[in-house]
C-alpha cells in the first residue's frame, strides 16, 4: 500500500531498476490480478506495477471518486509519486480509456500507451452483445442498479462471480491459467463485495456517460501523439473489433494487432501472444517510449513521496 491521496494498492512485479516504468490498469470490476499472467515476464525488461484503481481490488475509495476522472487522477498521482520520469501505461477496457485520458491530459507524464481492448469512444456506435447492453442499462438507473447487484451478490458465490465474468470476457475461459482464476476467487472472497459493487456502479455510470456522449472525449483523444500499441481480441463481445479499427484509422501511426478467436481480455486468455506482441513493439515502434520511460528507479524516490500506509480493514 502506498499513499496517493489515500491508501492505494499497487502490485510491484519487480524488474530492472533502470528499466522502463510500465503501469498496468485493469478494466471495470477488475484488479491487479488481471495482469499476473503477463506481468512477471514483462518484468524481465520493464519495472512493472499493476494498480488497483479507486474502489477496485484492495484500493478503497476514501475521499476519492470512482469515476473516470477519479481513476485518472490516481494514475497521475502514482506516476508523480513513483519517479521523476514518464511511464508507459498499459490499460485494458476501462483502464485503456483511463490511460488514454491521462496521456491526453498530461502528455509529459506518458511515454507510450499499450491499449488492450480499450473502451475508447469513436463517435460511431458499434454492435455490442445484448447481454452487455442489458447489464449497462440496469446499472445506469439509480436504485435499479443497486438492487440488481444486491440480488446478484446474494445469489452468487465468489467463485461463481469470477467464472461468470470470465465467461463473458473470454471466448474460452478454460484458457485462463487455473492458478490465476483461483487467485481471483480468493481476492473476491476477501473483499467487501457491497463496497466493491458500489465502486463498480459509479465507474460503470461514468464510463457509460463518456461512451454515450463521446464528442468531447473524442476531441481530447484526437490529440494523442505518444507511441501506441493497440491490441484487440477478434471476438470481443464487450468492445467490438470495429471500434479498434476505427480508432486505428484515425491514428495511422498506431500499431494495431488482432488476436484471432480471443475475447475481451487477451492478457488472460492469450498471455503468450500478448507478451510476445508487447515485447516486439517495445523493440520496434515502442522503443522511443521504452527509452523515455527508463530509469524511473523507485529507490531514488524519497520515502516521504512513497510513504507506505496500512491497508484499511476489510
Amino acid at each position: 500500500m502506498v499513499d496517493v491521496d489515500g491508501p492505494t494498492h499497487v502490485l510491484d512485479m519487480g524488474g530492472p531498476p533502470d528499466g522502463p516504468l510500465l503501469i498496468a490498469l485493469h478494466g471495470l470490476g477488475g484488479s491487479h490480478l488481471n495482469w499476473t499472467a503477463i506481468g512477471p515476464d514483462l518484468a524481465r525488461r520493464c519495472r512493472v506495477l499493476a494498480l488497483d484503481q479507486v474502489g477496485h481490488g484492495l484500493t478503497p475509495v476514501g475521499s476519492r471518486t470512482a469515476d473516470m476522472e477519479g481513476h485518472r487522477r490516481l494514475v497521475s498521482g502514482l506516476i508523480r509519486a513513483w519517479g521523476d520520469g514518464p511511464a508507459i501505461l498499459m490499460g485494458n477496457s476501462m483502464g485503456g480509456l483511463v490511460a488514454a485520458l491521462q496521456a491526453a491530459e498530461e502528455p509529459a507524464s506518458v511515454a507510450g500507451l499499450i491499449l488492450v481492448d480499450p473502451a475508447l469512444p469513436t463517435g460511431r456506435p458499434a454492435l455490442v452483445h445484448p447481454r452487455v447492453i442489458a447489464n449497462f442499462l440496469l446499472c445506469a438507473v439509480p436504485g435499479l442498479g443497486e438492487g440488481y447487484l444486491t440480488q446478484r451478490r446474494r445469489h452468487t458465490t465468489a467463485e461463481q462471480s469470477v467464472r461468470r465474468v470470465l465467461d463473458i470476457c473470454c471466448v474460452d475461459a478454460s484458457r485462463v491459467p487455473e492458478a490465476i482464476v483461483e487467485a481471483h476467487v480468493e481476492l473476491t472472497e476477501r473483499l467487501d463485495r457491497a463496497r466493491a459493487d458500489d465502486a463498480y456502479l459509479r465507474s460503470a455510470r461514468s464510463l457509460s456517460m463518456v461512451l454515450a456522449r463521446p464528442t468531447e472525449t473524442v476531441r481530447r483523444l484526437g490529440r494523442l501523439d505518444a507511441p501506441t500499441l493497440l491490441l484487440h481480441g477478434a471476438r470481443d463481445r464487450l468492445i467490438p473489433l470495429a471500434s479498434a479499427r476505427r480508432m486505428a484509422a484515425t491514428h495511422p501511426d498506431w500499431r494495431l494487432e488482432v488476436a484471432p478467436d480471443i475475447g475481451h481480455v487477451p492478457m488472460l486468455e492469450a498471455p503468450e501472444w500478448t507478451r510476445a506482441t508487447i515485447g516486439d513493439w517495445l523493440d520496434h515502434e515502442g522503443a522511443p517510449a521504452a527509452s523515455a520511460a527508463a530509469g524511473s528507479d523507485p529507490a531514488s524516490t524519497s520515502d516521504q513521496d512513497r510513504a507506505p500506509v496500512q491497508a484499511p480493514p476489510g
